[in-house]
């Protein structure tokens, strides 16, 4: 019986030890045929099916020679759900943008963390004569229907340089459904946008950007702007997102019928934006907001950066920020008459508080049949600035107030009381800022990292399978380990309780007993 049960052990044992090589064998299949040439089925680099590109490590940084190679051939050669692994902690500096290649495929940290441990896609190609590298991960290729990037950041590196012209530091959409980009901390691009949603042939739709931590993104000097998320897709979700100090659009929404824009934060602390959240793009769409919703969102001008002393109500910001327009909607708002008399039409704008200094809290021009209801001041504000260089000679800006609307180019809307009307609602972010003085209220931001306090995915968003290269619970080493450990500890039992035995039959023969 005792021989039976080491025997056995011992097969266990074996059985283990072999399922555990195995496990990690699969564990760098991704590899297979990196090269392009033709390798036996059974060898470490031979090709696979998707489902087994699951990978227990993470994709290197070193070599650094080879590394915008190396990622994008393994997008390009593992085929529709490959899940590309990058390691906690690591800065990749990549020479030319990551492309997504087939349908379903992710780009995410092993782990999935929220925080600065996110694995950083660092923009380092070559710039000359304002042109050159500015996109770290593009999502646009003809099959990229259901492609994620999620949990990584994106270092844009512009590091005060003036603009490069191209494409954002995430450029996704195209003619494409069902996109995800989720926990990224996008920043600093070297081109226009942080995040672009792009509408391809007018096809682009169902596209979700939630929980992202976006910025700094631009300088605010004159036509070094940049968006924090620019969104041209229709049916998209654009929600809970953190945007830290754009200075163009914190959300600009180039017409994208039937989004859903809510519960996202924008907020300026060191740069002056020109508009929170901006329904002024009459292209691509032509003016059409059908449907597309702005809710329950908040939108943070600047604060005092010194400390209130007694019964002080405001004080200095040491960087003069304000936000220009809160929530700015119509063409007219933003580039006076260049688009002549079109306008934006059918959006519907509810519940978003505002607070801080801004020169308009909302501003509405050239719009039709928009709804406006229930938007509101909280805490404390000013609304303060006065024309800049920039302002017409000809055209009235108006004076800074909470709500403003152009009373000859808004019509068939539904707008909520309290609006002041005014005769002319044109290019209303030339205005500037204070220089200095006590003139923003006293108040505060929320944290800068807001990602990174934010939940991990549920486990309705994370994927579940071996194949989607989640790292969560034990690795298949640690269970392997566990398991041998548990099968030696059932041999040394089996071992003992065989020598016991033997002992104790020695000892009835020796006494004239039977056993």
């Amino acid at each position: 019986m005792a021989s039976r049960s080491l025997f056995l052990a011992a097969m266990l044992l074996v059985s283990v030890a072999e399922g555990a090589l195995e496990n990690r064998r699969m564990a760098y299949q991704h590899r297979r045929s990196v090269s392009g040439l033709p390798v036996p089925e059974d060898t470490l680099f031979a090709e696979h099916s998707p489902a087994l590109h699951a990978r227990a490590d993470c994709e290197p940084a070193d070599p650094l020679n080879t590394l915008t190679d190396r990622l994008n051939t393994l997008l390009n050669s593992s085929g529709a759900g490959y899940v590309l692994p990058l390691c906690p902690g690591v800065q990749y500096h990549i020479q030319a943008p990551i492309l997504f290649n087939a349908q379903d495929q992710e780009i995410s940290t092993v782990g999935y963390p929220t925080d600065d441990s996110r694995a950083t896609l660092v923009v380092s190609g070559p710039v000359a004569n304002g042109q050159g590298h500015t996109t770290a991960v593009d999502g646009t290729c003809q099959n990229c229907s259901g492609v994620k990037l999620r949990n990584i950041q994106i270092n844009g590196t512009r590091a005060g340089a003036p603009p490069t012209n191209g494409g954002a530091n995430i450029e996704m959409g195209g003619s494409n459904q069902n996109q995800l980009i989720e926990y990224v901390h996008s920043f600093d691009p070297r081109s226009w946008s942080c995040l672009h949603i792009a509408e391809g042939a007018f096809t682009c739709s169902n596209v979700t950007v939630q929980n992202n931590d976006i910025g700094p993104c631009g300088s605010d000097a004159f036509q070094q702007w940049a968006d924090g998320i620019s969104v041209s897709c229709q049916n998209s979700l654009v929600r809970n997102n953190m945007v830290n100090n754009p200075t163009d659009g914190g959300i600009v929404l180039f017409g994208a019928p039937g989004t859903l824009v809510e519960n996202n934060t924008i907020w300026v602390e060191t740069m002056t934006l020109l508009g929170g959240i901006n329904m002024v793009d009459y292209d691509p769409w032509n003016g059409n907001y059908t449907n597309t919703v702005v809710r329950d969102n908040t939108i943070r001008g600047g604060f005092a950066t010194e400390t209130a002393e007694g019964t002080e109500t405001k004080g200095v910001n040491a960087e003069d920020a304000i936000i220009k327009i809160g929530i700015a909607i119509g063409p007219r708002t933003w580039f006076g008459d260049r688009y002549l008399n079109n306008v934006s039409l059918s959006g519907t704008v509810l519940n978003n508080q505002l607070t801080g200094a801004f020169g308009y809290g909302m501003a509405i021009s050239s719009a039709t049949n928009f709804t406006v209801q229930g938007n509101i001041l909280v805490g404390n504000t000013s609304f303060i600035g006065s024309n800049g260089p920039n302002c017409s000679t000809t055209d009235i800006t108006p004076t800074p107030a909470p709500f403003v609307q152009d009373e000859t180019t808004v019509t068939s809307s539904s707008v909520q009381d309290g609006f002041q009307h005014i005769p002319d609602g044109d290019s209303l972010t030339c205005i500037m800022p204070p220089d200095g003085g006590d003139y923003w209220p006293f108040g505060g931001n929320p944290s800068s990292s807001g990602s990174g306090t934010q939940s991990s995915p549920t486990s309705g968003s994370s994927p579940t399978s071996p194949a989607s290269g989640s790292s969560g619970g034990l690795s298949g080493g640690a269970k392997a380990g566990i398991a041998i450990g548990v099968i030696l500890g059932v041999a040394a039992i089996a071992a003992a309780t065989y020598f016991v035995r033997n002992a104790a039959v020695k000892r009835a023969r020796a006494a004239g007993r039977r056993y």
